[in-house]
């Protein structure tokens, strides 16, 4: 009867395994230049952050549930390929949990790309310019 309830139990923890733990698959194509990028990410950054292309989810979505491992929902956060390419070479912003150098090279550049191009599809974006001047300093416009 032990054996049974090992041998139950262990493909209960593959069958979790193989599922990815919540992931539900890079949704961006085979055929896209992105894809090597969503891939990495998936692999390298998908435990921690969610991203709806990458399939992943891996913050928090309730205040109450979020441990200190969870990074920010980056669909709800709009990023420069500067910026994700900083984070990855630094250990994010705060330094606090994420490892540096999770990726480097051609696969951090990869990495931060795929990134730029899909973080912050669920924010909602400002108009173009279109006419607006800048201002100046001060606040005043400039001519």
């Amino acid at each position: 009867m032990a054996r049974r309830l090992l041998i139950a139990a262990s493909l209960s923890v593959a069958a979790l395994a193989w599922t990815g733990c919540g992931s539900e698959g890079v949704a961006v194509s085979k055929s896209s230049p992105m894809r090597k990028g969503a891939v990495l990410f998936v692999e390298r950054c998908g435990a921690c952050h969610t991203l709806t292309p990458a399939g992943t989810q891996g913050s928090a979505t309730n205040v109450g549930d979020r441990e200190n491992v969870d990074g920010p929902n980056f669909d709800t956060r709009v990023e420069k390929v500067d910026d994700v390419i900083f984070a990855i070479e630094n250990g994010g912003f705060s330094g606090a949990i994420m490892p540096e150098n999770i990726a480097t090279g051609p696969e951090k550049v990869a990495i931060a790309q795929f990134l730029s191009k899909y973080a912050g599809t669920k924010v909602a974006r400002a108009p173009a310019a279109g006419g607006v001047k800048p201002t100046g300093a001060g606040g005043t416009p400039s001519k």
